[in-house]
C-alpha cells in the first residue's frame, strides 16, 4: 500500500516554539550575487550495493542540485518525504540553520538519535553539495579550508576464511602488495570453534587465544608495510573486552574497535582506561552531544563518528573539533557509496585531526562505477576543487543498481 509521507500532519506546528523556517526567523532578505535560490525538491533513489545506500537528491530554482547520501537502512526514504515540507522554499546555503530546522521539527519523532538522524544527514550532505556548486567552491571550503590535499584510506578486508589467521594474514599481504592500501581492518567477532552461548557475551580462554593469534598473524605478516586495526561489532562483555585488549597489546594493533556494546558509558570508560592497546568507538553514537560524553570521560583513544548517519557533515566536523580538545584523533567510519565517502574525504581534509577514512567496498567491482570520477588511488582520496562535493552521479548504473521497486532521480 503507496502512503504519501509527505503529507502527514505536522502536530509540532501548532506549538514549537523554537520555529526555524526562513519565514519565521525572518531570513528571507535579498542576497544577491546569485545566492538568491530556493529548494524546490528533494528526491531519494535506494541503490544495492554491498549495503542498500540511500541517495538524496536537493533540488533549486537555479537548475543546481545537491546530490548527497544518507546511511544505509529501511525508513530513511520515508523520512526524508515526511521532511520534504520543511525545506521547500529554503534557501540551500543556510546549511546549519536547515540542519537545527529540521532537528527541531522531528524533535517529536526520534532526532535526538537513531533513524530520523540519519535521514536528515542525507540532506544535509545534499546541501554542501548544492551549496559548494552555487558559490563556485569545494565543499570544504564551506568548511573552514583544509589541511591537506588527500585523505588516507583504510581497506576493510575479508575472507571467505574469516576465522583462519593465516587466510586473514594472506589477504592482508595481498591488499597492500596488490591494491596499494597502507592501513587495514579485519575482524576478529569471529567463530573460533571454542565457543559454549552466543548469547553472554562471555570470551572464554580459547577464543581469546584464537583472536589473539588472528592479530599476531596479520600484524606480522604485513609488518611496517600497512597499519592494521580489529573490529569487534560491539560485542562482547566489559570483562571480556579488557582480557582481550590486554592479550593483544604486545602486538601492532592501530586501534581496537568497539569492543563492548555502546549503550553503557561507564563500561566502555573501564574498557578504554584498562589497556594501552587503542579503543576506537563512535559508529554507533548520534549527534555530537552523544560522541561529546564518550571524548570528554576519555572513554575512546580515537573516535569514528559515521558521517552519513551521525549528522551530515557540520555534525562530523563538530564532533572533531571537541576530539581535537582532547587530542583525540578521528578514523571516519564508512560503509557508504563514493558520495558519501567523499563528503567525508571533504571534513577529513578540513580538520587538523584527521586519520583516515573508511572503504567496505573493495570486493564490489562496480562500487566506483555509481560516479562518473575516479574516487580512490593507492589508497588516498585526492580531495577535489570542482564545486560542491565533486562526484557526478552516473544514472545508468545508479538505474541497473537500483533496489527493486525504487523510481529514479529526475533529471538536474
Amino acid at each position: 500500500m503507496s502512503r504519501n509521507y509527505e503529507s502527514l500532519h505536522d502536530p509540532n506546528a501548532e506549538y514549537t516554539m523554537r520555529e526555524l523556517s526562513a519565514e519565521t526567523m525572518g531570513t528571507t532578505g535579498s542576497r544577491g550575487g546569485g545566492r538568491d535560490v530556493e529548494i524546490t525538491d528533494v528526491q531519494t533513489t535506494m541503490v544495492d550495493g554491498n549495503f542498500p545506500w540511500t541517495l538524496v537528491r536537493v533540488y533549486t530554482d537555479a537548475g543546481v542540485v545537491g546530490t548527497g547520501e544518507a546511511y544505509w537502512g529501511a525508513g530513511v526514504p520515508e523520512l526524508i518525504e515526511r521532511m520534504k515540507p520543511f525545506v521547500i522554499g529554503e534557501n540551500p546555503l543556510d546549511i546549519d540553520r536547515l540542519y537545527e530546522h529540521l532537528i527541531q521539527k522531528m524533535s517529536g519523532e526520534g532526532s535526538v538519535e537513531g533513524v530520523t538522524v540519519t535521514a536528515i544527514s542525507g540532506i544535509e550532505v545534499a546541501l554542501h553539495d548544492a551549496a559548494g556548486k552555487i558559490l563556485d567552491v569545494p565543499a570544504y571550503q564551506l568548511l573552514g579550508g583544509k589541511y591537506r590535499d588527500k585523505m588516507r584510506v583504510y581497506c576493510d578486508c575479508h575472507t571467505e576464511e574469516e576465522a583462519d589467521p593465516e587466510a586473514c594474514a594472506d589477504e592482508a599481504e595481498r591488499v597492500v602488495d596488490e591494491l596499494g592500501y597502507d592501513a587495514l581492518k579485519f575482524d576478529l567477532d569471529v567463530p573460533s570453534g571454542f565457543e559454549k552461548d552466543r548469547a553472554n557475551r562471555h570470551l572464554r580462554p580459547g577464543e581469546i587465544r584464537h583472536k589473539a593469534e588472528i592479530v599476531e598473524t596479520v600484524t606480522e605478516r604485513v609488518k611496517d608495510k600497512a597499519d592494521v586495526a580489529f573490529d569487534c561489532h560491539w560485542t562482547f562483555s566489559g570483562g571480556s573486552a579488557k582480557r582481550l585488549a590486554d592479550a593483544i597489546e604486545e602486538y601492532d594493533v592501530w586501534w581496537l574497535e568497539d569492543p563492548v556494546p555502546p549503550e553503557n558509558l561507564e563500561v566502555q570508560e573501564e574498557v578504554t582506561k584498562n589497556t594501552i592497546t587503542p579503543i576506537t568507538v563512535g559508529e554507533n553514537r548520534y549527534r555530537v552531544t552523544e560522541l561529546r560524553r564518550l571524548i570528554e570521560n576519555q572513554a575512546v583513544d580515537i573516535v569514528a563518528p559515521d558521517l552519513p548517519k551521525v549528522g551530515g557533515m557540520r555534525e562530523t566536523r563538530k564532533i572533531a573539533d571537541v576530539a581535537n580538545q582532547y587530542y583525540v584523533p578521528v578514523a571516519m567510519h564508512n560503509v557508504a557509496s563514493p558520495i558519501a565517502t567523499m563528503a567525508a574525504a571533504h571534513v577529513g581534509t578540513s580538520i587538523p585531526n584527521s586519520l583516515a577514512i573508511e572503504y567496505h567496498s573493495y570486493e564490489l567491482g562496480w562500487w566506483e562505477d555509481l560516479v562518473e570520477e575516479d574516487v580512490i588511488e593507492d589508497g588516498y582520496i585526492e580531495v577535489p576543487e570542482k564545486p560542491g562535493i565533486g562526484l557526478t552521479l552516473d544514472m545508468d548504473t545508479v538505474e541497473e543498481h537500483m533496489v527493486e521497486g525504487e523510481t529514479l532521480f529526475d533529471e538536474a
